[in-house]
C-alpha cells in the first residue's frame, strides 16, 4: 500500500510541476525561433476546421497553429492516458481546450466532445497517429468526425531547420532555439462521402507526409 501511495504521490506532483515549467519553455523557445508560414491553396477557411499533425510534430504544430489561425479558438483531442493529462494542461495554459479520450480508449466520450467541439464553431485538432500509433499512421476517426460534421481537414506539418529528434515510438520533434520554423499549411481537404473510409485515410496520410520530418 505505502508503494502504491508513494507512486501516485509522484504522478500527481508530476503532473502538477511538469506543465507550467513546460509551457514556460516552449514559450521562450517559440519566441526565440523565426515562423515562416507556407501556404497550399487559400489562407483563409471560412468553417470550423480538423486540424490534423502528426504526433510527433505536436507541439510546434500546435504553436504554428495559433500563429495561422489567429482569432479562432482550437480544442485538442488528447488521450486520457496519464501522459495525455499533462499535454493537456500545456494545451490548457496556452489557452486552447481539450477533448479527452482517443481511438484507443475512450473512443465514444472523444467522438461526442468532438462533434460538440465543431458545433460550438471551434477547430478542433488530432493527431491522426496518436496515441500509440504506428507513427504517421491515420486512424479512421478523423475520417468519420470530418465528414459526420461537413467540414475540412487541414493538415499542419512543422520543420524546423535545426532540431533534436527523441528516439520515442513517434521520433518527438523539439526544434532548438533560434531556428527557422517552416510550418507548411495544406489546402482545406473536403472528405468526399463517393470515396471509401480507407481511400479518404490515405488521402489524408499523403498530404501529411509531404512535408513530415
Amino acid at each position: 500500500m505505502a508503494k502504491l501511495l508513494s507512486k501516485d504521490f509522484k504522478k500527481r506532483v508530476l503532473v502538477t510541476t511538469v506543465p507550467p515549467i513546460a509551457y514556460l519553455l516552449l514559450k521562450l523557445l517559440f519566441f526565440t525561433c523565426k515562423k515562416k508560414l507556407c501556404f497550399k491553396g487559400k489562407r483563409d477557411i471560412d468553417k470550423p476546421a480538423v486540424i490534423a499533425f502528426w504526433h510527433g510534430e505536436l507541439v510546434m504544430a500546435i504553436l504554428g497553429y495559433i500563429e495561422f489561425r489567429k482569432g479562432v479558438e482550437i480544442d485538442s483531442m488528447i488521450s486520457d492516458h496519464s501522459d495525455g493529462e499533462m499535454i493537456a494542461r500545456v494545451i490548457k495554459l496556452f489557452g486552447g481546450g481539450v477533448v479527452r479520450g482517443s481511438s484507443t480508449k475512450g473512443g465514444i466520450k472523444a467522438l461526442k466532445g468532438a462533434f460538440k467541439t465543431l458545433e460550438l464553431k471551434r477547430d478542433l485538432g488530432i493527431t491522426p497517429d496518436g496515441p500509440k500509433g504506428p507513427r504517421h499512421s491515420v486512424a479512421e476517426g478523423i475520417v468519420l468526425i470530418a465528414r459526420k460534421k461537413g467540414v475540412p481537414v487541414v493538415t499542419i506539418n512543422c520543420k524546423p531547420s535545426s532540431y533534436w529528434q527523441f528516439d520515442s515510438w513517434d521520433r518527438f520533434v523539439l526544434p532548438k532555439p533560434f531556428s527557422t520554423l517552416n510550418l507548411y499549411i495544406g489546402e482545406p481537404l473536403y472528405l468526399d462521402k463517393n470515396i471509401s473510409v480507407e481511400e479518404a485515410q490515405k488521402i489524408i496520410q499523403e498530404r501529411l507526409l509531404e512535408n513530415a520530418v
